[in-house]
């Protein structure tokens, strides 16, 4: 049985399908996807670790060693005189097994 058969009779495949909101590119992302082989998601606040593994499986198939998740609060900004707050942020840090690789270019392999 593959992983993306046992992600599929667990959950929802429509909700897998939203569980990755967007893959964050920055400097540090870049960085550690190179070192460690981890990718970094911008993912639901009530998303937990095996939905987050079973949708990164199902979407990119691949085989998911571990993941992480950091909630960041929202900052305080200030407009003019009024004061707003940006949303929080739940990130998930995805480790993949050797030999696995995700092409978030968007090229061709």
């Amino acid at each position: 049985m593959s992983a993306a058969s046992v992600a599929k009779a667990k959950y929802d495949e429509g909700r897998l399908a939203q569980v990755l909101v967007a893959p964050i590119v920055s400097e540090k992302a870049t960085y550690i996807s190179e070192k460690r082989n981890q990718y970094t998601f911008k993912v639901l606040r009530g998303a937990t670790k095996p939905q987050i593994k079973a949708a990164v499986e199902l979407m990119f198939k691949v085989e998911v060693q571990g993941v992480q998740t950091v909630t960041q609060k929202g900052k305080v900004k200030k407009f003019g005189r009024s004061i707003g707050r940006r949303d929080h942020v739940k990130k998930a840090y995805v480790s993949l097994k050797e030999g696995q690789q995700l092409n978030l270019g968007g090229e061709a392999a």
